[in-house]
């Protein structure tokens, strides 16, 4: 037992021994061609770390999209009135129409595919006033669902409710912005707003949205829709006494907005008695197409950029293997002659590919970690205030394709030269010069 003891000990030092000089044979090797060895690396480290870097950037502007988008409503799409032929199937004339709330309520009972349908109306010519201070702004005839189809978080108090629209209360909701105008340094809930001279009651308070100095959603105050609309309505000619600014409403099933688009279309064009296939008679924003449409750009930006670092990475290995061979055919003789001494084929395969391992694996995770520096310098730097760009991060998808393509470079640009080296014979390495 004892001298199987021995035996292990010295055969494990030995290992040990024996892995410890080829890394240090690794190491010296390097070191004597220092400048081949930094540019090789060097191009390596730069193909990873721009890779990540560009991708991280695309990613970037494809989040700040999504976000920016989700600002105004997940899964929203927006319609306004447009125009169409004065005359059913001619278009020597054209006459304008107005989306009305009887619209909103024939797309809730007859929109199988809509889930939510709001309807609201928009002014921009309604003066706001408290005891203190005077302000500006878009004053918004809402129903009690526009909170939820629209991203409209409250923070203080109450939306409006259905018995606000019933009663046609005189209450109001202010917009983070529009509460510090006019409550400076005052608290603004329960206190009265003139809205051209009419008392109106705050009852909510608007958590703040968007980012940076975009306060347009901030500085907007709502009331009731059936106040608005017996107070403020829209004024034109031939404008229905029910108009509305807008109708915007989210499909049955979320992100699928083709069938929900053909209903609600079929719809408003029946009630206005124009051709629904006329697609120039439909005045709308379809968030969620434009969302899809900058995934695909984005999305082929990534797959075109991956591509670039694969092929980037590729050529960094070509270009290893190229040295490690160069390094084989100048070693030829220290080959020979270590395998004279006694150098099996495997430790002479394992040096020369842990040499080509080594430059391709640090070069890879210098050009990693330079690019999650720079990643972190720019986020420090940019901040949160940005609308329709968040600050670039390592992307996990991408720095995961790095690193599987490095390992595969790296055995290849290893494994190769190795096993030319391994292949010769001592007395033949030594006849070379």
């Amino acid at each position: 037992m004892w001298n199987w003891r021995v035996a292990g000990c010295v055969s494990l030092e030995k290992g040990m021994h024996t892995i410890a000089d080829i890394f240090g044979q690794v190491f010296r090797a390097i070191w004597a061609n220092k400048l081949r060895s930094f540019l090789t690396m060097f191009g390596i480290a730069w193909g990873v770390g721009s890779m990540l870097l560009l991708v991280s950037v695309g990613e970037g502007f494809r989040s700040g999209q999504r976000r920016s988008l989700a600002t105004l409503g997940n899964d929203l799409i927006m319609m306004w009135g447009g125009t169409i032929p004065a005359i059913a199937n001619q278009h020597t004339g054209m006459r304008p129409y107005n989306l009305t709330l009887s619209d909103a309520q024939a797309l809730r009972a007859q929109a199988t595919e809509v889930r939510s349908v709001t309807a609201f109306i928009n002014r921009d010519d309604i003066k706001q006033q408290s005891l203190y201070e005077s302000a500006g702004g878009h004053g918004i005839g809402a129903e009690p669902n526009y909170s939820g189809v629209r991203f409209l978080p409250i923070k203080d108090g109450r939306f409006i409710s259905d018995a606000d629209m019933r009663d046609r209360r005189r209450v109001i909701v202010l917009g983070e912005k529009s509460a510090k105008l006019l409550f400076p340094g005052r608290p603004a809930m329960g206190e009265t707003v003139l809205l051209n001279g009419s008392r109106f009651q705050v009852i909510g308070l608007a958590a703040k949205s968007g980012r940076g100095n975009n306060d347009n959603e901030n500085q907007k105050i709502y009331i009731p829709l059936s106040t608005m609309l017996e107070m403020f309505p829209l004024k034109g000619e031939n404008i229905p006494a029910d108009s509305v600014t807008s109708i915007q409403y989210q499909p049955r099933v979320r992100g699928d907005n083709v069938e929900a688009t053909r209903q609600v279309r079929r719809i408003i064009a029946q009630r206005h008695g124009f051709d629904p296939n006329s697609q120039d008679a439909f005045n709308e924003w379809d968030t969620i197409k434009s969302e899809q449409m900058v995934g695909k750009i984005w999305t082929a930006m990534d797959v075109f950029l991956g591509g670039v670092g694969i092929v980037t990475l590729a050529l960094g290995a070509v270009g290893i293997i190229n040295i490690m061979l160069v390094s084989v055919t100048e070693r030829t003789r220290e080959i020979g002659l270590r395998k004279a001494l006694g150098a099996t084929s495997r430790s002479i395969l394992m040096q020369f590919f842990l040499e080509g391992l080594l430059l391709t694996g640090v070069s890879g995770l210098v050009g990693i970690g330079g690019a999650a520096l720079l990643m972190f310098i720019l986020q420090s730097a940019i901040g949160d205030t940005d609308i329709g760009f968040d600050p670039p991060r390592l992307v996990p998808w991408s720095a995961a394709l790095a690193i599987i393509s490095l390992s595969a470079s790296g055995i290849v640009a290893g494994l190769y030269p190795a096993s030319k080296a391994a292949a010769l014979e001592p007395v033949e390495a030594l006849r070379r010069e």
